[in-house]
């Protein structure tokens, strides 16, 4: 694997895994505020089960570099997933993590397909010409 990818990968997954830590100690409250007021489920519930999915997707990325794609790969689609919170904490003017504007909060919108990219490119999925390799 590329220097740069391994670098992408092993960054990507050391972000989760703290962002995940963060979701069960620190930051706790404050990821509960970003979770949509529609949301049908417990807001704790969420935060904890979130932050026990990126810890563990953080950890397998950087520790499974033979299962890269597959990570990576369920991290894009990860970052999919929690975008409508997002999209949610911009219409619903929720305030968290410094994201205390409407501008701030549509600005960090455009983050999200840059985490995809990276995940994906972490992953060696991205810029491969044998895409058949790796699982």
């Amino acid at each position: 694997m590329p220097l740069p990818q391994t670098l992408a990968r092993v960054a990507l997954g050391s972000v989760m895994t703290v962002a995940g830590v963060t979701h069960l100690t620190t930051a706790r409250e404050e990821f509960q505020a970003q979770v949509p007021d529609w949301f049908p489920v417990d807001d704790d519930l969420v935060v904890v089960a979130s932050g026990v999915v990126e810890i563990g997707l953080g950890v397998a990325f950087v520790a499974l570099p033979k299962r890269r794609g597959l990570i990576g790969a369920l991290l894009a689609a990860f970052f999919v997933v929690i975008f409508p919170g997002n999209i949610a904490q911009y219409v619903e003017g929720t305030d968290a993590f410094g994201l205390d504007t409407d501008r701030k909060r549509l600005v960090r919108l455009f983050f999200q397909p840059v985490l995809v990219l990276w995940a994906l490119f972490g992953g060696g999925l991205l810029g491969r010409k044998d895409r058949s390799a790796d699982g």
